[in-house]
């Protein structure tokens, strides 16, 4: 019991003591690059109704649709020491098959060119 409370007491001291220290260290007088918002680049007090480049929403998705896609081949290791490997390579080769098929199709598409 009085090990507890030594604890209790030791870790109430340090957090008090952390905290202070944070509000008397703290950079009290920001300049306007840390108040303004992070807009990824655009400026944030202009206007909002800017178009943006379909291209780039385009290559978010097909960044986002490849990595789930990877992601599913993480588990092969593992995978091929199931009762029938050959079912699970057999699997695999259809789900790299499908994504060289998608990106070749994208590619002869023009999907990945940023320039018209």
């Amino acid at each position: 019991m009085n090990m507890i409370l030594f604890m209790l007491t030791l870790s109430l001291t340090l957090s008090t003591i952390l905290t202070a220290m944070n509000f008397w260290l703290a950079q009290t007088n920001p300049d306007t690059e840390k108040l303004s918002p992070y807009e990824c680049g655009f400026d944030p007090l202009g206007s909002a109704r800017l178009p943006f480049s379909i291209r780039f929403f385009l290559v978010a998705i097909l960044f986002l649709l490849f990595d789930l896609e990877i992601a599913l081949l993480l588990p092969l290791p593992w995978a091929t020491q199931l009762h029938s490997p050959l079912t699970t390579l057999t699997w695999t080769f259809t789900i790299i098959l499908l994504l060289t098929i998608g990106l070749a199709y994208e590619w002869t598409q023009g999907g990945l060119e940023w320039a018209e």
